[in-house]
Formats: C-alpha cells, structure tokens, sequence
C-alpha cells in the first residue's frame, strides 16, 4: 500500500516511493514467518537476505542465521536470498539435505526467465548489471547452463572487448539487473544498436525502482538537500544517490546515527527531501524523520 506524502515542520518531504519494496518485503516476512512456524529448527540464510544491516541483526536476534557457506550435513531449513542463486548452489543446498526455501524477489525471477529464454533462443547475451552484484551473479549462472556468449557490461567500455563478437554473431539480447539505472542502460543500447546485427532489448529494470527514481528526481528539483536512507551494499540505494547528486545537494546515510555527521548541511537546508532504498525499512526512515526534527 502506498505511503501518503508527509509534510513535516521545517519542510521536510517524505516520498511515497521509499523503503521496502514488494520483493524485499515478501522476503523478510515470510523468513520470520518461517521461525514462528518452526521455533526448534535451525533457519539459515545463505548470503544477507536483503542488503540492510539493521534487518541482518533483527533476523539474527530471532534465530535466522546468515551464512555464507553451506554447511555440509543438512539440518533445518535453508533459504534462498531474495536477489537469487545459481542453479548449481540451489542443487548443491538440497543435496546437503536441507529444506530449500526459494525467496528470490519475482521480478528477479523474470530477468533470470528471460535471460534464459535469450539463451536458448541463441542471442549473444549481454547482462546490464555490476558483475559482483549477486542478482547478477544468479542471472549468469542461469544463462550460462545454455549458451556461453554471455557477458556482464555496466558500460560502454566493458563491452569494447567484445565488439567483435558481436559484430559477427546474428543477433544480440540484452536483459538488465533490476536495481539499475535507465542512465546506464541507454547509452549500451545506442551502442549495441549500432554493432548489433539484430537487437533484442528486455528493459528488465522493476518498476518499483523505475517509480522510485522518477518521483525522487522530481523531489530533488525543489529541494535543498535530499538525504538517501539505507545500505550503502545496496545497488537500488546508491544508484538513487547517484542520480540525484547530480541534480541537488544529496547525501546517503545508512540510519539516523549518520545524522550528526551532516548537522550543518542540514541546518542550511530549508526544504529537506527524503527518499530511501528498496530495502530500507521503514522504522530506519521514521527513526532518522526524528532525528532532523531535532536539529
């Protein structure tokens, strides 16, 4: 349910479009969910189930264990993070012997879906994404089970190696990490366009990070100062402080003990505009709301 626009004293604007998304927030519930259900069983998570510390430690409190191997005799329920996995790491959990619990956000599910149909289909593949960013480690891994021209590119210039191959294979499809930026996907496109024998693009950004950055870029028009709320390990979050430095004073803090770092940016600014990243939880956004009242 969408959040109503809120004025504060002092000009402080609150966008509709902040903290959890639908995936991140399915995922977090249905992981507590899973402990009430089951109190006596180990929970593990392989990977932060969601970039955001503050949900890391309240998951930890109540018994759900992140992990970054899989332990090797399955005891318990093991759950998959909400930017996905490998085929092969899915495999390997329920071959340890553990209850695989599949919580990778669906519209992570579609760009996997659709890289793989590109891959069967014969397209040489080209990921929009950063290569380390486990959505889009997932997305390759099911690509690459079904062709090997697939390729990772956050630029014109990661691409460059690759112009050949490109140039000379019949056709090309492109799929995008979720969290990323329009910014960084038009420039490839004018440039696959123009190598590219057949293009195929699949504009894969969600539409929740699409709606995000439209209203906050519309936010930041008129205001002084914009502060970006969450993880700096989010993708979504720092390619919203990204896109907004550039139109007004922006600063990204993770929760409200980063506030007093910036109390005289904020004592300058008349009209404050808050926004935060898909996986920013909401008491984070009221506890820093509290906070500038404050100052």
């Amino acid at each position: 349910m969408e959040r109503r626009q809120l004025i504060l004293p002092r000009n402080i604007n609150l966008a509709k479009h902040a903290g959890f998304c639908y995936g991140v927030k399915r995922a977090v519930e249905t992981a507590k969910k899973l402990k009430t259900e089951n109190p006596y069983k180990n929970i593990y998570v392989l990977g932060e189930l969601i970039h955001n510390t503050d949900v890391i430690n309240e998951l930890e409190s109540i018994g759900i264990k992140t992990i970054d191997e899989i332990p090797g005799n399955g005891d318990g329920i093991c759950i998959v993070r909400s930017h996905g996995e490998a085929p092969e790491v899915i495999e390997r959990i329920k071959n340890a012997g553990y209850e695989l619990v599949d919580l990778t956000c669906p519209d992570v599910k579609k760009v996997q879906q659709k890289a793989v149909e590109l891959a069967k289909e014969g397209y040489f593949l080209v990921i929009v994404g950063k290569s380390e960013h486990p959505e889009v480690v997932a997305i390759k891994a099911n690509a690459e089970i079904w062709c090997e021209n697939v390729v990772v590119a956050n630029s014109i210039e990661q691409l460059k190696p690759f112009e050949d191959k490109i140039k000379s294979h019949k056709k090309t499809g492109v799929v995008v990490q979720t969290t990323q930026r329009f910014e960084t996907l038009s420039p490839i496109v004018d440039y696959l366009t123009s190598i590219s024998k057949e293009l195929h693009i699949a504009n894969t950004i969600c539409a929740s990070t699409a709606m995000r950055q439209t209203e906050a870029k519309e936010l930041a028009k008129t205001s002084d100062l914009v502060i970006v709320a969450g993880s700096k390990k989010s993708a979504n979050t720092t390619h919203l402080a990204e896109i907004l430095k550039n139109i007004t004073k922006t600063i990204h803090i993770e929760n409200a003990k980063e506030i007093d770092d910036y109390k005289d940016i904020i004592g300058q600014s008349i009209n404050i505009s808050i926004t935060a990243g898909a996986s920013t939880p909401q008491a984070v956004i009221e506890e820093i709301i509290k906070k500038l009242e404050t100052i």
